[in-house]
């Protein structure tokens, strides 16, 4: 890394024209995207090693006066993806069923598996990668029979690891590699089709093997479509504050340290450190040139370097979508929804929202996986249509009005299905409703006296919701 602050603009997805990787063009393909690849792998490690707090200002020079220079890093990178982390995957991952289940409810039993696997922290090993890199990798591979899971899952290294697309319609991928380093230093290359493994070193095929996973074992996770990480866009925001920061400190030391200004005097070294020892000093003039000591000084500003740093900091969290957690306006007489909207957690929630959906097209792929080898190693037959993935966040902020709500909802005859999902009290509405459903029967075969809105004709069997 260098003193100079660097701009990026997101990984290059690697792609090939080829539609099938075989023995034939295997070391061809690989050849053409590794230079993609070793470019994206040095932006991923600037962007971890500034994530880690190994930032520019560390090597920041001064020609003036350079034995005052603080180099002083406030590392709001790590900031931003702790927050990007832990807002979206601060709970584990869930699977429910999908509508209503005909048969038994398998999806308990491959949450269970997903327990004892770890995988709550894969997935915030996954969501620190693709929020500092842009994009993470995982890799799922069967167990030795007789284990306690049948599958493996392991967060794999961006800087060694990349899929290749095809680049026609649907951009599906054809091959997944990771590096690893061999004992002579030598890069080994290890390739995943959907039919294939290939070890390839110095551009020849050391090792070819066949597999039955029917999938290529390893799932890119991007943060979005142009795989920018959480913080890259603010790169110079965040150097200028580092700088700002910095500067403040060496103002606030070259103030203290001073240098002394003597006029129309000569001090030598005897008297100028008797000076620092007594801290004062006996001068004499002469007639016309009076004599003077006096101290070179001009203290920095420090309520407009705050501004200036309160401002690239508001920035930052607005263009990170971010809640401004100092909001210096605030009023006691605020509800709940007023901070809620003006402190930018809405955006928040946008936000977390999209890496959602982004996550979840990924994870559909996982688990095609992971179900094939459930289903070949345990017996256990799961659709994954039958299957809807599930975050969980607080929903306890404005319980009072949601309940009311719900409740308002309820007693004007909206039925409870409806009034449960619209209401935003639960992250899995349906399996709510489900559980709910005998408690809801009873309620509208109360007395209409008890209940307000039961004078209102019930659905008909079979219309529509």
């Amino acid at each position: 890394m260098s003193g100079v602050s660097k701009t990026f603009f997101g990984r290059e997805v690697i792609y090939s024209p080829e539609k099938e990787i075989t023995r034939d063009n295997v070391v061809k393909v690989l050849k053409e995207v590794l230079p993609t690849h070793w470019n994206n792998s040095g932006e991923i490690d600037y962007l971890y090693n500034y994530y880690r707090g190994n930032q520019p200002i560390l090597r920041r020079t001064k020609k003036i006066r350079p034995e005052i220079n603080n180099r002083i890093v406030e590392n709001h990178a790590q900031e931003i993806v702790e927050f990007k982390k832990t807002y979206v995957f601060g709970e584990p991952v869930q699977y429910v069923r999908r509508g209503e289940t005909v048969g038994e409810n398998k999806i308990p039993d491959l949450n269970d598996y997903m327990l004892l696997a770890d995988k709550a922290l894969k997935d915030q090993e996954l969501a620190e990668w693709f929020n500092i890199a842009g994009t993470s990798y995982r890799m799922v591979l069967p167990t030795e029979k007789g284990s306690d899971v049948p599958f493996e899952i392991d967060t794999l290294d961006p800087r060694n690891t990349f899929v290749v697309y095809n680049n026609g319609f649907g951009k599906k991928p054809i091959m997944g590699v990771t590096c690893v380093k061999t004992p002579e230093d030598d890069i080994l290359y290890v390739i995943y089709t959907p039919t294939k493994y290939f070890e390839v070193k110095k551009d020849v095929i050391v090792n070819e093997k066949a597999h039955a996973l029917g999938y290529i074992p390893i799932i890119e996770y991007p943060a979005n479509s142009s795989r920018i990480g959480s913080f890259e866009v603010v790169l110079p925001l965040l150097d200028s504050i580092n700088n700002l920061v910095s500067n403040r400190m060496d103002g606030i030391e070259q103030f203290i340290q001073s240098f002394m200004k003597f006029i129309n005097c000569d001090i030598d070294e005897a008297t100028f450190e008797a000076l620092k020892e007594l801290g004062a000093l006996k001068v004499k003039g002469q007639q016309g040139l009076p004599a003077d000591v006096d101290m070179v000084s001009q203290e920095l500003d420090q309520t407009q370097t705050q501004i200036t740093k309160d401002d690239l900091y508001r920035t930052i969290l607005i263009i990170c979508g971010m809640p401004d957690r100092h909001h210096n306006t605030r009023s006691t007489s605020d509800t709940g929804a007023a901070v809620y909207y003006r402190d930018g957690w809405t955006a928040a929630e946008a936000r977390g929202k999209q890496t959602e959906l982004i996550f979840k097209s990924s994870e559909k792929q996982f688990l095609r996986l992971v179900l094939r080898i459930l289903k070949l190693q345990k017996g256990l037959d799961i659709n994954l249509t039958d299957i809807d993935i599930k975050f969980t966040r607080n929903k306890t902020d404005n319980l009072l009005v949601k309940t009311q709500g719900l409740q308002n909802m309820l007693e004007a005859g909206v039925h409870p299905k409806i009034a449960v999902t619209v209401c935003g009290l639960f992250s899995d509405p349906e399996q709510v409703y489900q559980d709910s459903e005998e408690y809801f029967n009873k309620w509208k075969q109360a007395e209409p006296s008890m209940t307000p809105g039961n004078n209102k004709p019930d659905p008909k069997e079979g219309d529509a919701l």
